[in-house]
């Protein structure tokens, strides 16, 4: 058990006892002797203590410059930020004043819920009393709209102001870009969700206009003056519906922390600041930090240089080396290096695969577990025979006693997978796969959402639009008379606006419910009379009403979760659930399945057999990303997160042939790919290799052979030379988008 690892967060918990109950309570407070094993069920990968590396991060003092801890894949970054909270309360200091900022709600959640647990079994308190709270625990995103609600006075804000997700936005500046004549111009014009992409690198960035599109976007440059018209007409539009989207709620934050009086109340407010995934971070978010904790005391920061995969979406790759030196004192770096995860063969493969960076911490991770498998390169045919050979090992790993959700498949991006899921539907296979569209871009769930955003924020335009475009009976004409009016009189008023004949009842159905949101808050009942209201629209305009509903039960269960309405809408919004039953395929009945996930979407996850499609070049690296070194750099830490996914096996796949025929009027039938330059010869000898089983006929004779290729270069020989990155292009579309 916990050697009564965290007394302190009773004293803060215990006052509260004595003010209801009169009963005295005295604790003797033994820092540092943090963690001995944890209780039953705190820690679920199974680790009972901590590594000296772990306990001399959590040990750090309090008040002591900032530590930068660098933990590698697999070593324990949650276990060690959770006994830090913990140690952290030991130490006295106020739940309240401790603010975790985390790359995802749930991470944080998963920290506090740990931190709280192991707390609540070293004060022996009864099963009955909840484990202590950590209210400060979230996204960035999320912590900057609580905040931001709480100063909305001081910063000339609505209280109730509306948060846009991308989608919402975007038709707002799409919007814009058609009242200013852009999408008319006589020269070709960046379309809406390029306009977005632009606005959206400048903030997070935190680089001039100008700079960033001669870097990022040449071809735009030209029309650098029309976009300062356009984002100064999307800025107004949003204020005009009291609404910030994702980025402006950073960016709010980062001016509220540059007015002093401001600054100092937050950094009073916040003794200690935990960061997550630091590797994870723009600019504009270290700025953030670095004004909460100026000279680095009380600050404890946690990443991975190895892992920073998020460079396109404007992430700082080198935050994570060149940080700490920004800070005066300097900031102490340590690092985590035991994996838990890995078998040391797997980690010596991994290590080698990244040691190859030419910038880096330098870490060697090590384990303590006992050797296993090397992992495998296996070379096949071409992407059918991958498809095959993976099925059969996944098959052979069950038969082994290896449940299927035990197995992994990852790709770079997401069509990689298409021939695989033929094979395991052909086989009988069930499996799921991560990466799609989020639960919130539904459009369900953003029209339950709709009335509640329009009930907390009458200047809503886009929710009281998108409202009354469900109600039959409201026209073009209709719906033009209604948005006209929302700010004078409709938006507070509804009741006003007079339909036409067909549309008259829906509509009063609609202010009825508004009138009865507005009138005073009753959560989560709220949203089960939107529902109530929407089921009736649900059931006329979707055929698969039945699996839509499904999705609005999974919302009323996540909203008792809760506080308030603001909070829900918000949360939700910044944080959705991934899956939806908009997206989701037929439900079958197995209590089993095989996971396919994007590299992307596998990070934080671990399984114990991995199988990684495509390593070659063209794919991994992608042949949209090697136009410069920083871009060739974050693939080959994709390599590196997906090989460090695994457990105890291991599978890289390299199909030696691609299949073309998308262009026939070349004649050509296939081309050839090298491996991937993240392993090169001198990194076999860490690689079990396996040869392609020979063909089931002879080869037919080669119609045209070229002279041989240079070393990486693509070779062809049975067709006219073929340019694979004309293939594989597709495979950016969804990744462009997410950009």
């Amino acid at each position: 058990m916990l050697a009564r690892a965290c007394e302190a967060m009773l004293l803060v918990g215990l006052a509260r006892v004595r003010a209801t109950t009169g009963c005295a309570y005295s604790c003797p407070v033994s820092l540092p002797t943090v963690l001995s094993p944890c209780p039953p069920g705190a820690a679920p990968d199974g680790r009972a203590t901590l590594t000296p590396e772990q306990r001399a991060a959590v040990e750090h003092p309090p008040d002591g410059p900032a530590l930068w801890l660098v933990a590698g894949a697999g070593t324990g970054k949650t276990t060690t930020l959770a006994a830090r909270l913990a140690a952290l309360v030991q130490q006295g200091v106020d739940p309240q004043r401790i603010l975790l900022l985390s790359f995802s709600r749930r991470a944080a959640a998963e920290m506090a819920r740990r931190a709280g647990r192991w707390l609540h079994a070293a004060a022996g308190l009864p099963a009955s009393t909840p484990a202590p709270a950590l209210p400060w625990c979230g996204t960035f995103h999320s912590v900057a709209a609580r905040l931001l609600r709480e100063h909305a006075a001081a910063l000339g804000l609505p209280e109730g102001f509306s948060v846009l997700d991308r989608a919402d936005a975007t038709d707002l500046l799409a919007l814009a870009r058609q009242q200013l004549g852009l999408a008319a111009s006589a020269q070709r014009f960046p379309l809406a969700a390029r306009c977005a992409e632009i606005a959206s690198a400048v903030i997070n960035r935190h680089r001039p206009l100008a700079e960033l599109l001669e870097t990022d976007f040449p071809w735009v440059a030209q029309h650098e003056a029309a976009l300062r018209r356009l984002f100064a007409a999307h800025a107004e539009a949003k204020l005009a519906q009291h609404a910030l989207d994702f980025d402006d709620l950073l960016l709010a934050w980062w001016h509220l922390m540059q007015h002093p009086a401001l600054a100092a109340r937050q950094r009073a407010r916040f003794d200690q600041v935990l960061v997550d995934e630091v590797q994870d971070l723009n600019r504009l978010q270290l700025d953030i930090v670095r004004a909460l904790k100026p000279d680095g005391r009380g600050l404890f920061a946690v990443g991975d240089d190895a892992q920073a995969i998020y460079g396109f979406r404007g992430a700082e790759p080198d935050a994570m080396l060149d940080e700490p030196a920004r800070f005066s004192p300097p900031a102490r770096v340590a690092l985590l290096q035991q994996s838990h995860r890995c078998t040391p063969p797997l980690l010596a493969a991994s290590n080698a695969v990244i040691a190859l960076a030419p910038r880096r911490h330098a870490k060697t991770l090590w384990s303590a577990r006992e050797a296993g498998a090397p992992p495998v390169l296996a070379a096949v045919a071409d992407e059918a025979a991958m498809a095959e050979g993976v099925a059969d090992a996944v098959l052979l790993q069950r038969e082994s006693g290896l449940a299927l959700r035990r197995q992994a498949v990852l790709f770079r991006t997401a069509h990689h997978s298409q021939l695989l899921e033929l094979a395991l539907l052909r086989r009988g296979i069930p499996f799921v796969k991560y990466g799609g569209l989020r639960f919130i871009e539904s459009a369900h769930v953003k029209d339950v959402l709709a009335p509640l955003r329009w009930a907390d924020n009458p200047a809503a335009r886009l929710a009281a639009l998108r409202c009354a475009r469900l109600l039959p009976g409201l026209g073009p004409a209709s719906l033009q008379k209604l948005a006209d009016g929302l700010a004078a009189t409709y938006g507070e008023r509804p009741e006003t606006f007079a339909p036409p004949r067909a549309a008259a009842a829906p509509w009063a159905a609609l202010c009825t419910l508004l009138q009865r949101l507005r009138t005073g808050p009753d959560w989560p009942g709220d949203l089960q009379r939107a529902i109530a209201w929407y089921r009736p629209h649900l059931q006329r305009l979707h055929a698969d009403a039945a699996a839509r509903e499904a999705d609005l039960a999974q919302l009323q269960r996540v909203a008792g979760g809760h506080a308030d309405r603001r909070r829900f809408v918000t949360e939700l919004t910044l944080d959705p659930p991934e899956a939806s039953g908009d997206e989701a395929g037929p439900p079958h009945l197995d209590d089993d399945y095989l996971v396919l996930s994007t590299i992307h979407s596998a990070k934080g996850q671990e399984w114990s057999q991995v199988h990684v499609l495509n390593v070659v070049d063209g794919c991994l690296p992608s042949d949209m990303a090697t136009g410069h070194a920083a871009q060739i750099e974050e693939e080959r830490r994709l390599l590196y997160v997906a090989m460090t996914r695994a457990r105890d096996g291991l599978t890289l796949w390299v199909p030696q042939r691609f299949h073309v025929t998308e262009q026939r009027h070349l004649g050509g039938r296939h081309l050839y790919a090298p491996r991937s330059r993240f392993v090169p010869d001198a990194l076999l000898p860490l690689f079990e290799l396996q040869d392609p089983a020979p063909p089931d006929e002879a080869p037919q004779p080669a119609t045209h052979v070229e002279a041989a290729a240079p070393a990486g270069h693509w070779a062809l020989r049975e067709a006219p030379l073929l340019d694979l990155a004309a293939c594989l292009r597709r495979s950016w579309d969804e990744d462009d988008v997410r950009a």
